[in-house]
């Protein structure tokens, strides 16, 4: 697994955010860029190189799903393991994220080990 990639995390939450920088800093990642929400997870991809997306489901604006949707239908980004973040665990809410192309999901509460084996399942492909 890559440690040196940048990772943006993003959810409307800081308290959360910062659970998933540190749990994600636990795992030995250095380069951490934040969003507070869809829209503003869309500039930063723009901007930046990022190389992984661990993104939160419920946001205002613009969801998880629907970042992910606009991630996968960009020809620069439709590659960038994608990875949702959320108290969803309904079958029917999985699914629809699978077929809109997440890389990989990890249902609240987690703990940093939790998100790095779900992680080295998208990063060590």
């Amino acid at each position: 697994m890559n440690l040196e990639i940048k990772v943006l995390v993003v959810d409307d939450f800081s308290t959360m955010r910062r659970i998933v920088k540190n749990a994600l800093k636990q795992i030995g990642f250095k380069s951490i860029v934040e969003a507070d929400d869809g829209t503003t997870a869309l500039d930063v991809l723009k901007q930046e190189e990022i190389g992984l997306v661990v993104s939160d489901w419920n946001m205002p604006q613009m969801s998880g799903l629907d970042l992910l949707k606009k991630v996968r239908g960009d020809e620069a980004t439709k590659n960038t393991p994608f990875v949702m973040v959320t108290a969803e665990s309904q079958k029917d809410n999985v699914l629809e994220a699978v077929q809109a192309g997440v890389s990989n999901y990890v249902v609240k509460p987690f703990t940093p080990d939790k998100l790095e084996e779900k992680l080295k399942e998208v990063l060590d492909k």
